[in-house]
């Protein structure tokens, strides 16, 4: 019976620290993709200042190639450039509490990391 009572508590703590392991991935997986945006941004950027604001240009707007001109498009990049930075300090410190709540778990429950040979 005691054995039982162990086999399952193993279980509990393997479970919840694949829990914790599949939310950092994915917070890591945001970051990457968040990080790849404002690259993007920035390079288009880059290229459009120094361009006369009443060249033409064109932005893909939800699959919709749409006409424009710099002086229009580089204000909204800066915008949504500004946005993307927000949300990647708020996804790196969601992922730097959740690194620190997972380390915290594994001292209170005693829980070292073994990784099995391949």
């Amino acid at each position: 019976m005691a054995s039982q009572a162990a086999l399952k508590k193993q279980q509990d703590l393997q479970t919840t620290y694949g829990n914790y392991k599949s939310t950092l991935q994915a917070l890591a997986q945001k970051i990457g993709d968040i990080e790849q945006n404002q690259e993007e941004h920035k390079l288009v950027l880059e290229t459009l200042e120094p361009l006369p604001g009443d060249r033409k240009c064109f932005r893909m707007i939800n699959g919709v190639l749409t006409e424009r001109t710099v002086k229009e498009v580089v204000p909204i990049l800066k915008t949504n450039s500004d946005g993307l930075k927000k949300t990647l300090e708020e996804l790196v410190k969601q992922y730097k509490g959740k690194q620190d709540e997972m380390e915290k778990w594994k001292k209170k429950n005693n829980v070292q990391v073994v990784q099995q040979p391949q």
